[in-house]
């Protein structure tokens, strides 16, 4: 992996680490900056042990709606709320130039999953993706290296081994994965081995020959609570740590992907479990969603898990919205995960001391005590929510329509210099 001092200082500074030890985090794989070659001004972050955890905002167009104006305002809206990165997981439309568009207005590292648009590639061609085949597999994870993509999903960990696994054990919910699902149906149809999984090798050339992150898919993940932690998920974990341990010995970094919904009783053992199988490497989790019966608030399931996952180790975070399971997130949609992916991730750092998160709650808890509203909207994780709520303000200027003149801080306050200023009269006499 081949990262410039310029970007290494600024991150560890950002982070509060010195630059010798992030050198030795990225050179061992523990910390990840993803950053193509080729790709410049963009506001890059590194992902990984040490370091406070990062949320990705999923953005792109799908069968039903390929509007790409609509997923310019999303990646705006993911960006302003404070997205780190972003993933393009388009599936309708001309993919290419949405792809290209995005990365060209992207302030911040953009991801893909190649086998999406393989698979879309191969149906178009031949009207079926049975027929798709290793090359285009290859050569559409290169297309879009030399697009400028920073770091890509690739489904590697999905084998016989693992679908032989479901279909003798079963699952609620089967294979929840899309990409998962591609190669699942290839390789039922072929009788023959994954080729992301055959070929890893020629993979890890690719994104070493670009700088490519390579983010090894969950593709087998458990799409429902009653799916976690089985045969086919842990199959499938054992095999991507494999591959994870020969992609950093040959200079390419990786993120390790954790299944998406977790009870929240399984969480610490499967974050674990994943560190410990994969020596330490960074862990990306969707979610997890920790319950199956909230459709329209899973950004507040995901961030339930999501802030319980990062306190025992993971790194980071993929937003979830409230559209999840339901449509095509729209822009709101998008600003709402983004935030509640935020707010779990600073839970996370919190507990698990990573430098400088609790002073952010204490400089916050300092202005909210002297009823500065200027500086909490300031310091606020979303200031323009903040001021929503708070332009309904009372006759007095510092205290707000809750409590009004009743305002506990403001009672024990004038209590306490009432109190004070007659101590200093009394000294006085």
């Amino acid at each position: 992996m081949s990262i410039s001092t310029v970007i290494l200082k600024k991150i560890a500074k950002e982070e509060g680490i010195s630059l010798g030890q992030l050198q030795e985090l990225v050179t061992s794989g523990k910390v990840t900056i993803a950053k193509n070659r080729k790709t410049r001004n963009k506001k890059f972050c590194g992902i990984g042990k040490f370091l406070s955890t990062k949320v990705n905002a999923n953005i792109g167009t799908s069968s039903e709606k390929q509007d790409l104006k609509e997923e310019l305002k999303k990646l705006k809206a993911a960006t302003e709320a404070g997205a780190d990165t972003v993933m393009d997981l388009s599936t309708g439309g001309d993919l290419k130039k949405i792809r290209k568009e995005i990365i060209a207005q992207s302030s911040v590292p953009v991801g893909t999953v190649p086998i999406y648009e393989a698979a879309i590639n191969a149906a178009a061609k031949y009207g079926t993706i049975t027929k798709m085949d290793k090359s285009l597999i290859l050569d559409t994870i290169e297309q879009q290296a030399i697009d400028g993509v920073d770091f890509m999903t690739v489904h590697s960990g999905v084998t016989e081994k693992g679908l032989a696994a479901i279909k003798k054990d079963g699952r609620l919910t089967n294979i929840v994965s899309r990409g998962g699902s591609f190669l699942a149906v290839w390789m039922i149809a072929n009788k023959k081995e994954n080729p992301l999984c055959e070929s890893f090798d020629e993979v890890v050339k690719i994104a070493g020959k670009y700088n490519i992150t390579l983010s090894l898919g969950d593709g087998l993940r458990p799409g429902s609570i009653a799916d976690s932690t089985d045969k086919a998920q842990i199959e499938e974990l054992t095999t991507i740590a494999k591959q994870a341990n020969y992609a950093v010995e040959n200079g390419v970094s990786v993120f390790i992907e954790g299944p998406g919904h977790i009870p929240i009783d399984e969480i610490e053992t499967n974050v674990k479990m994943a560190k410990n199988l994969c020596g330490d490497l960074p862990l990306y989790l969707l979610g997890p969603l920790v319950t199956d019966v909230a459709p329209g608030y899973d950004h507040i399931t995901a961030a339930i898990g999501g802030a319980i996952a990062a306190s025992f180790g993971a790194d980071f975070l993929c937003f979830v919205t409230p559209a999840e399971h339901l449509k095509l997130p729209d822009v709101k949609d998008i600003r709402e995960g983004v935030i509640a992916a935020r707010i779990a991730a600073h839970v996370g750092d919190i507990a698990k001391g990573v430098r400088g998160a609790k002073d952010w709650d204490n400089e916050i808890s300092k202005y909210r005590n002297l009823r500065d509203w200027k500086k909490q909207e300031l310091l606020s994780i979303d200031p323009e929510r903040f001021r929503g709520y708070h332009q309904d303000k009372s006759a007095i200027s510092d205290v707000c329509t809750m409590c009004g003149k009743y305002c506990a801080l403001k009672m024990v306050e004038k209590l306490w210099r009432k109190r004070k200023n007659q101590k200093s009269k009394n000294q006085k006499i």
